[in-house]
């Protein structure tokens, strides 16, 4: 059987797993990136890891090839270039030293881009030609399709839509340092911040008040909205504005069917996705109104980011 190694470095977990050309994931597992900020041993992991799935598969794998999601990562020079959380500064040739332990064709991308790539190779997106991955995890990422291609840009780091600076309020950094930027605002990171900010503007109860910014989760955000927190609803319908007015200005670059959302704050369901819907079409130039949909990716899981990886790998196949 012909399988794609998967591979989705994240800040805090990297996930491993075998792919085939459906999309489905077979042997899987998962490491912590933060226990290896030695880059050599870190690659050292990855290959052991490998070996140890390969394993576990037993007999009958083909891999014809490695696909690697990761922030900061360029598609065109095989490197992650100053990720800001991510142990291992300036840029970092991941695919050459790689290459060395692996003994197969590797391809790196943004962990975003390649979300979108597997959206459209295995998810929601099979029979759309302009559509906008939107990645709501610690950060807010973007992957771009347009006319049927990865908008991938010059060097390989299109889609960096979470620094866009919106000149929002307080200014809030960005992981990159880019004040008032969208995933300052718009992130799982962002709405915790956001509960914060509320707290000190509205004086109003809320649970929130008895709990440190450092044990506070999105679960207990979602929780509190469902009992009906002012504080936790005002967050939500803060962030959904904010979210709403950026996505109506990303639609005129590209005139997107669809943004497809992905990424721990979708978890919270109606109390981002109500709000967002109300605001989105208000935000929108009329002769974009009532055309652009919101849809939650059909990808979601465990393994939503170790096939968008192997995309990376299936894609190229599928053009020869």
């Amino acid at each position: 059987m012909d399988l794609v190694i998967g591979i989705d470095i994240g800040g805090t977990k990297t996930k491993i797993g075998l792919v085939n050309e459906h999309g489905e994931c077979y042997e899987k597992t998962f490491f912590r990136t933060k226990e290896y900020p030695n880059l050599d041993n870190y690659l050292d992991k990855i290959k052991s890891t490998v070996d140890e799935l390969l394993e576990q598969f037993g007999e009958g794998a083909n891999i014809i090839g490695c696909g690697i999601g990761a922030p900061n990562a360029s598609s065109k020079n095989g490197t992650i270039e100053n990720a800001s959380n991510l142990a291992w500064k300036g840029s970092v040739p991941l695919v050459k030293l790689l290459e060395q332990r692996l003994d197969m064709p590797i391809r790196i991308m943004n962990d975003a881009s390649a979300a979108a790539l597997g959206e459209m190779l295995f998810g929601g997106a099979k029979h759309m030609t302009d559509f906008i991955v939107i990645t709501l995890g610690t950060g807010f990422g973007a992957g771009i399709v347009a006319n049927g291609q990865l908008i991938d840009g010059y060097d390989g780091f299109a889609g960096e839509l979470g620094h866009v600076d919106m000149t929002i309020g307080d200014g809030r950094l960005t992981g990159l340092g880019v004040k008032g930027g969208l995933e300052a605002y718009v992130s799982a990171t962002g709405l915790k911040r956001t509960v914060m900010y509320m707290q000190s503007k509205y004086l109003v109860d809320s649970r929130f008040r008895d709990i440190a910014y450092n044990d506070l989760h999105g679960e207990d955000i979602t929780q509190a909205a469902e009992e009906g927190d002012e504080i936790a609803l005002k967050a939500f319908d803060y962030t959904a504005r904010i979210m709403a007015q950026a996505l109506a200005n990303f639609t005129a670059f590209t005139q997107p069917e669809a943004f497809i959302l992905m990424g721990g704050l979708t978890n919270s369901g109606k109390w981002i996705m109500t709000p967002l819907e109300k605001y989105f079409n208000g935000f929108l130039l009329d002769v974009y109104k009532s055309k652009v949909k919101l849809l939650h990716s059909s990808m979601e899981g465990k393994t939503a980011a170790i096939c968008g990886a192997a995309a990376l790998i299936w894609e190229t196949k599928k053009k020869k």
